[in-house]
């Protein structure tokens, strides 16, 4: 029924990805959106080493025989990592499906590929998109001004970036940014999207690793309650606005070296935050459709409530025609 180039090369039943998140996209989250229809994603750049990612990988199919992907960050990070590192398990573990994020994967296409792999690339720039295409890239996520995370600098909304960006490339593109419900799903659909990516509303979910506290922050929140870092530098991070962040904002605000600021972003002081409960604990990325947040639910029901709403907009739309 709902059936899109997305969910016919990815093998998966609904038209959601599950977004790639600092520390809770381990296999608990993975599995379960990957258990409701969607496609599990791990974030490989929080694993020490390679042997810890292979251990995540084998832990996730343990939980599900449903597709799963693992997400190469590509972004400049404040630790090492070592991309071929992290390959080198995506290979010795048969990972069908790959996606990459913040910058150009170029260096990296044969290895993607490898064995006739799946590669989908995030981007915010529609110019990005379009040289990933060439690249031959297999699939297109493309993120506005309103997701958590990176959005990037030019500020362009989901609304105007995403048609354009279709209008420009052949391949499939999944929508991100704002996206948490069965009205969104119906609008990425009207304009040309073959999917969603869903990251900040999935953090209220029962199979998130994160703390209750960080949940209820979640569901109180509204469209004001974040804010966006590190723009002085055209770099900037989508953040919850919490005390660790304004700290950062009177930082930029003051001209402060680069060296001042970047330790109060760290993910490690972050995933502390997560762990103790501590809302002001550090920097925890989160998008403006935080407001859009308003219970928390296991993701299988999160998921069949998105459907639902989607199908009932469906419905609708055929019987004014």
């Amino acid at each position: 029924m709902w059936e899109t180039r997305v969910t016919k090369l990815l093998g998966i039943e609904l038209p959601i990805i599950g977004g790639a998140m600092q520390w809770l996209s381990r296999a608990e989250l993975a599995a379960a959106v990957s258990n409701a229809g969607g496609l599990g994603i791990i974030t490989s750049a929080t694993f020490a080493s390679k042997e810890d990612l292979r251990a995540e990988i084998r832990k996730v199919r343990e939980l599900t025989d449903k597709p799963f992907a693992i997400n190469i960050n590509l972004f400049p990070s404040l630790r090492p990592f070592s991309v071929e590192d992290m390959l080198d398990a995506i290979d010795d573990e048969g990972v069908t499906i790959v996606e990459t994020a913040g910058n150009s994967p170029e260096k990296y296409l044969e290895r993607l590929k490898r064995g006739g792999r799946i590669h989908m690339h995030k981007c915010a720039r529609r110019k990005d998109a379009v040289k990933a295409e060439k690249m031959g890239v297999d699939m297109l996520t493309i993120v506005g001004t309103e997701c958590g995370g990176h959005p990037s600098a030019e500020g362009v909304t989901t609304m105007v970036l995403l048609p354009q960006t279709i209008d420009s490339v052949s391949i499939p593109v999944v929508a991100g940014g704002g996206f948490t419900d069965g009205r969104a799903l119906m609008a990425a659909f009207a304009m040309g999207a073959e999917g969603i990516v869903i990251g900040t509303a999935l953090m209220a979910t029962t199979e998130c690793p994160i703390h209750e506290s960080f949940k209820k922050a979640l569901i109180a929140a509204d469209e004001t309650s974040t804010c966006l870092l590190l723009n002085s530098v055209k770099k900037p991070v989508r953040a919850f606005n919490n005390r660790t962040a304004q700290e950062v904002l009177e930082l930029e605000t003051a001209c402060a070296p680069l060296e001042d600021i970047l330790p109060k972003m760290k993910g490690e002081r972050g995933l502390e935050a997560y762990r103790k409960g501590d809302l002001d604990g550090g920097v925890w990325a989160c998008g403006q459709a935080a407001g859009l947040v308003k219970q928390s639910l296991p993701v299988a029901e999160y998921f069949r409530k998105i459907m639902d709403q989607a199908e009932s907009i469906r419905c609708r739309w055929a019987k004014s025609e």
